[in-house]
């Protein structure tokens, strides 16, 4: 069992009971997955980009990414229904536990001036999603083998009824909200 899995179960459960009045532990919010998504625009011009984009996601996530595809055709953009704008990736169970675990101990302190992350990026429904600029910040990329900078968006879903639930839940759990 990971780390963050025993914390949640030992530390986070007994807190979010006490801080909400729960009278059954599965009444307490609990992540129920974790999806890593990278758009990559310019996969229409270069079929390289995706592959190495496709790399970057894999060694992140320890998982093979889904493609996704342009639901329609953009002329302005040289974009057809069906072609390949991005990658995929949701990560369940002890993959997900892990990969959080990493997020919030190894990755986010690696940002340059690092002030912790925003509270206000909920979505009204108890999920959370985090923009990151870069992947070189993850240990599994090695710099010299990126073609280029590419962003990934990691939103973390729970089953919490409200923001301010999911914000506990995911503060308890270690995540650096910063203070503003």
């Amino acid at each position: 069992m990971s780390r963050l899995k025993e914390s949640y179960r030992k530390d986070v459960v007994p807190a979010l009971m006490e801080r909400y009045g729960y009278k059954n532990v599965m009444q307490v919010p609990r992540l129920e997955k974790v999806v890593l998504n990278i758009g990559i625009g310019e996969a229409i011009q270069n079929a390289k980009a995706l592959e190495a984009a496709e790399n970057d996601l894999m060694a992140i996530s320890g998982q093979h990414p889904v493609t996704t595809r342009a639901k329609k055709s953009i002329a302005a953009f040289r974009l057809r229904a069906g072609m390949p704008v991005g990658l995929m990736v949701t990560l369940r169970g002890e993959r997900m536990y892990e990969f959080l675990d990493k997020l919030v101990n190894i990755v986010l302190p690696r940002i340059r001036e690092f002030q912790g992350v925003s509270p206000s990026s909920m979505d009204g429904h108890g999920n959370y999603t985090l923009g990151i600029k870069e992947q070189v910040i993850f240990p599994e990329i090695d710099y010299d083998k990126i073609d280029r900078l590419r962003g990934l968006e990691v939103s973390i879903i729970t089953n919490a009824k409200t923001d301010e639930e999911a914000r506990h839940l995911l503060e308890f759990m270690g995540m650096p909200f910063s203070k503003d």
